[in-house]
């Protein structure tokens, strides 16, 4: 019965500038909003296909959340340099300062950290075409590229 996510939501400390970072620096269209009650709502994948609200809250009311947006493969090679370029630290999900990204071998995907103004852990993940691989766990993309080349 259930088929996706519809929408989530997160509480924020400043709504101006939390719209300001997923409207103009991730660039999700902005859907609707009541400045009145504190909250605005962004498309993600299109009108209709989910969303995303944000709220404004106090700050004692805003805890630190984990969610990822689906992105492509073709987008997830730029990933990085994209959000640098817009002034966002990234991060793979060792938090090693290596600079590559790993693949989670059970789904298989391979993914991108980085932190919102309020400092929720937004991730950008990318499905891979490859035959899942749990008992590699976690490896660098690189890694996991040269194995798919060799058929390993």
């Amino acid at each position: 019965m259930i088929t996706g996510i519809f929408e989530t939501h997160l509480n924020v400390t400043d709504l101006e500038r939390s719209h300001h970072f997923y409207e103009t620096v991730l660039g999700l269209p902005h859907a609707y909003g009541q400045k009145e009650r504190g909250n605005s709502f962004y498309w993600i994948g299109g009108k209709g296909n989910a969303m995303l609200g944000l709220w404004q809250k106090d700050p004692s009311e805003v805890k630190r959340q984990h969610f990822a947006f689906h992105v492509s493969l073709e987008d997830m090679k730029h990933a990085v340099a994209h959000l640098e370029n817009k002034g966002i630290k990234t991060q793979n999900f060792l938090n090693d300062d290596i600079g590559e990204l790993y693949v989670f071998g059970w789904m298989p995907a391979v993914s991108v950290y980085f932190n919102d103004p309020d400092g929720h852990l937004l991730e950008f993940i990318a499905m891979l075409p490859d035959e899942a691989k749990p008992e590699l766990g976690m490896v660098p993309w690189s890694q996991w590229e040269e194995m798919q080349e060799k058929n390993i």
